[in-house]
């Protein structure tokens, strides 16, 4: 069974659905197409479902609409790394949670959205309506420093210095406002011999600065855990090397009994893990999901389990 759909192809579902498929109560904090969704849906679980894109929201709800109406799927706006501002899932605990980090098949396609390089395509880049600024507006104000150490940490860019130099210089004749803006600073830097993957890994890297990813991502992951009832799997898909270490680093943490420093003598800290990691190393899509969805080539799912 497949659960694409013309707005988004999930990724690793079969796997989220070994993984949650006993659950009777997921979260999905990133609703996006709902392909995971209908996945858990089809499964007979009952899903709340959070998106920070009405677009989104809206393709989606249309799609699960008999759910909705049967009232085993409840959709919400809102950012998953700050649930307790919906008053309506203060408080909730869940068997499941699932994150899949990213964008959207649907919003790359869309150039209105501005996460794409295609020609012309508006710097704007935010995932939702709670984002500060458009890409746009980031780049034409941050301060250089801070472009350059976007560029370095979130592109893994050796020239992420001089890039930000070209960019704040070519902001002071003109201010950036396309895709093209981007691209001539990029290629300014790197040569004319640069091409999409490097686009692709600096859009990447103003996008995820643009809406605070990883910062949202590092302050959701252990209220997220604290949600989970005992015994229940949160679940994360990455696909950028930030968010996968992120995630590594907090279940390896949690699934510590002692977090004390090493020299030490006694142990002051809470004495006990509160979990156990399930997949000791990321699972990763295969050749045959690859070959339908070049997408899912950079995924990397993550699951740990609470202790019971």
């Amino acid at each position: 069974m497949t659960w694409d759909s013309s707005y988004h192809a999930p990724v690793l579902a079969r796997e989220v659905l070994e993984l949650l498929g006993n659950a009777r109560h997921v979260l999905d904090g990133t609703l996006g197409g709902g392909g995971h969704t209908a996945a858990l849906l089809d499964r007979g679980i009952r899903v709340t479902a959070v998106d920070r894109d009405l677009n989104a929201i809206g393709a989606a709800s249309t799609r699960l609409s008999q759910s909705l109406a049967a009232g085993t799927l409840r959709v919400f706006q809102g950012n998953y790394a700050d649930l307790d501002d919906l008053s309506e899932l203060v408080g909730q605990a869940y068997d499941g949670i699932l994150l899949d980090l990213g964008v959207s098949s649907h919003q790359l396609d869309d150039e209105s959205r501005g996460f794409s390089f295609r020609r012309e395509a508006p710097l704007d880049m935010r995932m939702g309506e709670d984002a500060e600024m458009t890409a746009a507006e980031w780049l034409n104000f941050a301060e250089e420093v801070e472009l350059a150490r976007v560029l370095k940490e979130y592109a893994d860019e050796s020239r992420a210095r001089r890039m930000a130099s070209e960019i704040v210089r070519r902001r002071a004749h003109r201010p950036f406002v396309v895709s093209d803006d981007l691209v001539g600073a990029i290629r300014a830097v790197l040569g004319p011999s640069s091409g999409p993957g490097d686009f692709a890994r600096i859009f990447q890297a103003v996008r995820i600065a643009v809406n605070h990813e990883l910062e949202g991502l590092e302050r959701a992951l252990p209220a997220l855990r604290d949600r989970l009832t005992p015994g229940g799997v949160l679940a994360v898909i990455s696909y950028h090397s930030g968010e996968d270490r992120l995630t590594k680093h907090a279940f390896q943490e949690w699934s510590r009994s002692c977090i004390c420093p090493p020299k030490q003598p006694f142990c002051t800290c809470r004495g006990e893990a509160l979990g156990t990691t399930i997949t000791r190393k990321p699972v990763s899509a295969s050749d045959d999901e690859v070959a339908s969805n070049p997408r899912a080539r950079s995924a990397r799912l993550r699951a740990w389990r609470s202790a019971a």
